[in-house]
């Protein structure tokens, strides 16, 4: 067994879809059907993230969130926050390796330095 999909619960569908498709360089596996998506991998290596909307924002926050992994991290939250992420307000203990980062929906995701092998 393997997970096959994250389904993200959303509000903004449009812009969710398109920062998370422009940020993970995901492609869609089938044409958006207005209120449902699922991208994939085009290389196949992760699992897919699929996207449904909803009429009215999430009350909290939810405690489910997405770690991305990379070895530049500076680089790609700057690239990020172009694409329409926002810092999050977190309170980093010492020699913490990850930035907290909210998508369009106000979802939390952190970026996490990691080496190359990681």
């Amino acid at each position: 067994m393997k997970i096959g999909s994250i389904v993200i619960h959303c509000f903004e569908f449009d812009r969710m879809v398109k920062f998370w498709q422009d940020a993970l360089h995901y492609v869609p596996r089938n044409p958006p059907t207005g209120d449902w998506v699922v991208l994939r991998d085009p290389k196949g290596r992760g699992p897919n993230l699929s996207f449904q909307k909803r009429e009215k924002r999430a009350e909290k926050r939810s405690w489910l969130h997405l770690d991305l992994y990379t070895d530049s991290q500076k680089c790609e939250v700057e690239r990020l926050v172009g694409l329409g992420a926002k810092k999050y307000p977190w309170e980093y203990g010492p020699g913490a390796d990850y930035v907290v980062l909210e998508d369009p929906d106000g979802n939390l995701f952190c970026v996490v330095q990691v080496d190359r092998e990681a």
